[in-house]
């Protein structure tokens, strides 16, 4: 069974999918507490909606008919029994699923036990400003393919910089998706792209959280 904060569905606000109708699954829990963190409510048993187990997950989201599915939290990848949920979604091979897992979870023995390849990781590296670097996987860095994202959230100048050292010292842009998602109003946008253009960042992503554009951004169930 699964503590679920809320499910729905919508337009994917972010990543590879990023404008397309996806559907939402929530998970309640999560091991880190970063300083810019947008949805705490999901931390504790008390956000929980509703106590689901797996087959009936997979029942709402193809109801939903949306073909994008995004498993996110709290963190996805510590959820008791997890297995049992991508399992079937591993064998659902009209889904593609987004698992956003925060940086901290090893996922190489998810990727070498689910092979059907509509699994994919979008990974955070959690930059100074959210006071988690230090709890980083640093293994998942190197193990990454090319349907994979890692997203680095900025916070701060300190953050950019750091972040660009990552994607240079592992090659990321060789690996994977790379993007760059700065948190509302603590970094300039235009200086996110001055960046980029100085420092040449082919291939790297600057994303806005489209669902923060269209609807309020203390909205949940969006």
């Amino acid at each position: 069974m699964f503590n679920i904060v809320e499910k729905f569905l919508s337009i994917d606000g972010e990543g590879p999918s990023s404008g397309e109708l996806a559907t939402f699954i929530r998970f309640q829990g999560c091991n880190l507490r970063c300083s810019w963190c947008d949805t705490t409510y999901s931390w504790e048993k008390e956000s929980t909606c509703e106590v689901l187990n797996a087959k009936e997950i997979y029942s709402y989201i193809k109801e939903n008919k949306a073909t994008n599915v995004t498993l996110t939290g709290g963190e996805p990848l510590i959820q008791e029994n997890i297995d049992e949920l991508l399992e079937l979604l591993d064998n659902d091979d009209n889904l593609k699923i987004h698992i956003e897992t925060n940086g901290s979870v090893d996922i190489e023995p998810f990727k070498k036990r689910y092979t059907h390849n509509n699994l994919h990781y979008i990974v955070d590296f959690k930059l100074p400003s959210s006071n988690m670097t230090n709890k980083m996987k640093l293994s998942n860095l190197n193990i990454v393919e090319p349907n994979d994202v890692y997203k680095f959230v900025l916070g701060s100048n300190e953050d950019l910089q750091i972040a660009y050292d990552v994607i240079k010292k592992y090659d990321l842009t060789s690996k994977c998706l790379v993007y760059l998602s700065p948190v509302s109003g603590t970094i300039n946008m235009e200086e996110i792209v001055e960046f980029m253009k100085d420092k040449n960042l082919n291939k790297v992503r600057l994303q806005i959280q489209l669902h923060k554009v269209i609807w309020d951004k203390s909205a949940r169930g969006v």
